[in-house]
């Protein structure tokens, strides 16, 4: 009779009544993992939280859980833990509501069809900067070999759509600045991208609070004055505006108790009241009314 022999280890375990690990849970299937098996993965297209929706989705969470389950992949190298594909915010936020596990969709993805997935959520939810998105299309495009055409396929847009948000890539970084902080849209970006200088262009945007197509316009007298060799006029107005208009602005801001922009394009422009409230509206209306 052959007798198995059991390891030391094994016996103290059975004596002890120590349970034996769980399975890894199977992929496809909504298991609750612990947040600190999970890990972000370094390529995920979002990188901009605001502390506002932060907080407000901690709160929720800590009310009412975690409701949308997130999507994770098992993790290339560690045993028993995750790759974050989507949900990066839930799971940040269920860190600050103090959750030791958190509900995850579980699948199997390659890394490129880790990234495609990080993207098309996003962009689904809107949630992209204009220059995340276009970092995230070049990520495909430089990193994984994927073409354009591939690219807006698989994200659902355009292949135009692709190559114009890739293109901002090569806008000056104070620029691109400028864009994650909201302070010009993907719009202007595009416009800026014709200019000579397009970090002084974008500053002459944001100084004046143009629109698209007063961008366009600007862009296009730039390169007239570019091509003449002529002094660009832009600069000069800027530099009157920095003296005269703003000294003017803060007189009328003053007076009305209220933010005042004034928009100069040689000589012609418009006079902009910024109010918070109808209260300030009605008051607005009623001084420009009195006789």
């Amino acid at each position: 009779m052959v007798v198995e022999k059991r390891g030391l280890g094994r016996g103290l375990s059975a004596l002890l009544g120590e349970a034996a690990p769980p399975p890894p849970p199977p992929p496809g299937s909504v298991t609750e993992i612990p947040i600190h098996h999970i890990h972000r993965f370094e390529a995920q297209p979002r990188a901009r939280f605001t502390p506002e929706e932060m907080e407000a989705l901690t709160e929720s969470i800590r009310a009412n859980g975690v409701l949308q389950p997130i999507l994770v992949r098992a993790h290339p190298f560690n045993a028993d833990h995750f790759e974050l594909i989507a949900g990066e915010r839930r799971w940040q936020a269920a860190q600050r509501a103090g959750l030791h596990a958190i509900p995850a969709l579980i699948r199997q993805m390659t890394d490129v069809e880790q990234l495609e997935a990080a993207i098309a959520e996003n962009v689904q939810r809107e949630s992209l900067t204009p220059m995340e998105e276009a970092y995230g299309y070049h990520s495909l495009v430089e990193r994984y070999g994927r073409t354009q055409a591939e690219v807006a396929q698989a994200m659902g847009k355009s292949r135009p759509h692709v190559a114009n948000a890739i293109r901002l890539l090569s806008l000056p970084p104070e620029v691109q600045g400028m864009v994650s902080e909201s302070e010009l849209s993907a719009g202007h970006a595009r416009a800026l991208l014709g200019a000579p200088d397009p970090l002084a262009a974008a500053q002459l945007v944001v100084q004046r609070g143009l629109s698209v197509r007063e961008t366009e316009a600007l862009v296009k007298r730039l390169q007239s004055d570019a091509e003449t060799g002529s002094a660009p006029r832009s600069s000069t107005r800027a530099t009157r505006k920095d003296a005269d208009i703003q000294a003017l602005e803060a007189d009328l801001s003053a007076a009305l108790g209220l933010k005042v922009e004034i928009v100069d394009r040689d000589g012609q422009g418009e006079v902009r009241v910024r109010y918070a409230a109808l209260e300030q509206l009605d008051e607005i209306c009623r001084r420009l009314s009195r006789r």
